[in-house]
This record gives structure tokens, C-alpha cells and sequence, in this order.
């Protein structure tokens, strides 16, 4: 047991996964971006709040995990040192993400994000000085759908510019492409599916899919790779690694969403049920339940109304049918998680930093 620590630790020590100088090279790639983002609009007297307004979010907060996964992804697929260009598309994968989020936070009609303002509170907030109480919202909503939208194009122009050859253009593009159809899927499936409670496994499990594992552990993976030109058996490897990662972080926030003690997260639990999330912990609840809990779920999950004391009695319910379920759910995914690393043709230090970032997420 003390040797196999003591491998684990050189093997990190030994690393050149970095994750704080990796952090610092993407941020430094993001503000040269921006800085000639903002030169260019000052030059053609465009308002210089569309590229302050994309910083400040970028910068707000948040660990940088997908560009560190784009960064693994290089390295597992037999990517040497750390070149500019791979920085430079980490970074482009870290602004995809960022604009995803301002429209995400738009979507859910969440007013913080990491204890901060989001995009459209603040843009509507800000506009309070000249408008009304709807013309602000309104204006907050659209800022939000315009400020996202520029921060997804700028994020391919940021990938156009890395100074990648054709081929590896080509191939990091593929990969972009699905990962945004998997992102306005999963949106979908989720905006389709809350507010109709239903024991549809399957389902809960695809939005899992799409709205966490793709995002935010599998694509930026195989981007990483892409520029690699890793094996077909190494992108395979790391989609086997990525898959129980995601759903594990999902599987947590749902518990956590519904059961942690904290007035911020006792609020937002609130929120998930009176919007009535399609979750695994509630799909689960539904197949298990009496016909008469099934009955309670259904009245109180999804009602806009719900109140504390019907959200005690959901928790009940979810606590009893489904909670241990999830529980033994996230032990076997843990064990997924350590044999997909157990994979000889991804470098040793490339498998203690995908360790070392699953730390990160799940703890």
C-alpha cells in the first residue's frame, strides 16, 4: 500500500500536467483574444461592453477543467510538450464553453452564478437606469442570446487562428461540430422533459449524456486527442473514462440539488423540483414508488407552487425509493472510472493528470 502511494505521488510530482501553469497559459491565450477582440472593435467604434462583458464572465471564476481536459486529451494521444496551437484551441474549447453557460444561465432564469451575477441579471440590471421592469428583462434575455452567440463564434475564429495545419483544423472542427449538436440536444431534451415527471430511465440517462459527460469531459477529451491524431483504440479509452466521470458529477449534483443542508443549496433544490428536472434520482423514485408515493411525486414534483414542506415530503419519498440506488450507482462508476485508466497505451503521467482531474470534479 505505501509503495503504490509513493509511485502515485512521483508520478504526479513528475508530470508535465501542471494544471495551475496550464491554467495560466489558456488565460494568457484568452486575453491576447480578447485584447485584439477589443482593438478590432475600437478601431470600427463598436461598443467595447460586448468584449468586457464575455471577459468578465470568462474570468468571473470556474477551474478551467475542460481546457485542462483538451490539454489530457493531447497527452493521452501521444501529444509531446505543450505547443502554442494546443494551447490556443484548449482556449477555444474554454470560450465554447463559457458561451454555452451564458446561454445556459438564460435558459434556467438563474440570477448567480458561483455567487455572482449572471450575464443577463446584469445586463438588466445595468439597463434599469433608462428602462422599466420588463424592457430591462427583455433587454437582459436578448443581451445574453447576442453576448453567447459572440462568444461561440469568436471561439471558432479563436480555433481558425491556433495555426493548426488543415488536417488537424479539420479534425478539431469535426469534433466542435458534434459536440454543439450534443449541447442544443441535450438543452432540448431537458426543456421537453421538465414539469412531466416520468419513471423513463433511458432518458434521464440520455440527458446525462448530452448535457454533462459530452460537454464537459468526453468532447474536450477527443478535441485534445484530435490534435494528437490519437488511435481509434485511445479515443475509445478515453470515452470509457470520461462517461462514468460525467455521470458521476451529474448523479452528485443531483443528490446534492435535493438532500445538502445550506440555505443556497436548500433554495436551488427548491427550484429543481418546482421546475421538475428529469433526473436518475427521480425516474428511479417514480419505478419504485407505491402507487400512492408515485401519486405524491407527481402532484408535488413539477408544481411552480411547491412549497417547503411539500419539497420535505419529496425528499422523503426520493430518499426512501431512489437515493440509495444513486448511491450504489456512483460506487460502481468510481470503479469504472479506475479501469478505464488502467489502459496501457495512454502515457503513465497523462493517466495520473485524468486521475488527478476526476479528483477535481468528484472529488
Amino acid at each position: 500500500m505505501g509503495s503504490e502511494t509513493v509511485m502515485t505521488v512521483s508520478a504526479v510530482a513528475n508530470s508535465p500536467v501542471d494544471h495551475g501553469a496550464i491554467r495560466r497559459r489558456i488565460d494568457a491565450a484568452l486575453h491576447e483574444f480578447l485584447d485584439r477582440k477589443a482593438e478590432s472593435a475600437a478601431a470600427c467604434r463598436l461598443p467595447a461592453d460586448v468584449v468586457g462583458a464575455v471577459r468578465s464572465f470568462l474570468f468571473a471564476g470556474g477551474n478551467r477543467i475542460r481546457s485542462l481536459f483538451c490539454v489530457l486529451g493531447w497527452y493521452a494521444g501521444g501529444g509531446i510538450d505543450l505547443p502554442d496551437e494546443v494551447v490556443r484551441t484548449a482556449a477555444a474549447v474554454e470560450l465554447f464553453h463559457s458561451a454555452t453557460l451564458i446561454h445556459d444561465d438564460l435558459l434556467d432564469d438563474r440570477d448567480s452564478r458561483d455567487g455572482r451575477p449572471t450575464v443577463h441579471r446584469i445586463a438588466a440590471d445595468r439597463s434599469r437606469r433608462v428602462r422599466n421592469g420588463r424592457a430591462a428583462e427583455r433587454f437582459g434575455a436578448r443581451s445574453a442570446v447576442i453576448l453567447g452567440d459572440c462568444g461561440l463564434g469568436w471561439a471558432q475564429e479563436l480555433i481558425h487562428g491556433a495555426g493548426l495545419s488543415p488536417a488537424r483544423s479539420a479534425a478539431v472542427s469535426a469534433v466542435l461540430d458534434t459536440l454543439r449538436t450534443e449541447v442544443n440536444y441535450g438543452r432540448y431534451l431537458e426543456l421537453v422533459t421538465s414539469g412531466r415527471p416520468t419513471p423513463d430511465l433511458d432518458q434521464a440517462w440520455e440527458i446525462v449524456r448530452y448535457r454533462t459527460v459530452a460537454c464537459m469531459v468526453e468532447r474536450p477529451l477527443h478535441v485534445g486527442a484530435a490534435l494528437a491524431a490519437a488511435d481509434p483504440d485511445v479515443l475509445r479509452s478515453l470515452t470509457a473514462y470520461a462517461r462514468p466521470v460525467g455521470e458521476v458529477a451529474r448523479l452528485q449534483d443531483e443528490l446534492r440539488s435535493v438532500f445538502q443542508d445550506g440555505e443556497s443549496v436548500g433554495r436551488f433544490g427548491l427550484r429543481d423540483l418546482r421546475e421538475g428536472r428529469h433526473t436518475v434520482l427521480l425516474a428511479l423514485a417514480l419505478r419504485h414508488a407505491t402507487p400512492e408515493r408515485r401519486d405524491d411525486l407527481t402532484g408535488f414534483v413539477g408544481n411552480t407552487r411547491l412549497d417547503e414542506s411539500g419539497a420535505a415530503i419529496c425528499r422523503d419519498i426520493l430518499s426512501v425509493t431512489a437515493r440509495f440506488e444513486v448511491e450504489r450507482m456512483i460506487r460502481h462508476r468510481r470503479n469504472q472510472i479506475e479501469s478505464a485508466l488502467d489502459d496501457t497505451r495512454i502515457p503513465d503521467f497523462a493517466v495520473a493528470g485524468l486521475r488527478n482531474a476526476a479528483d477535481l470534479i468528484i472529488g
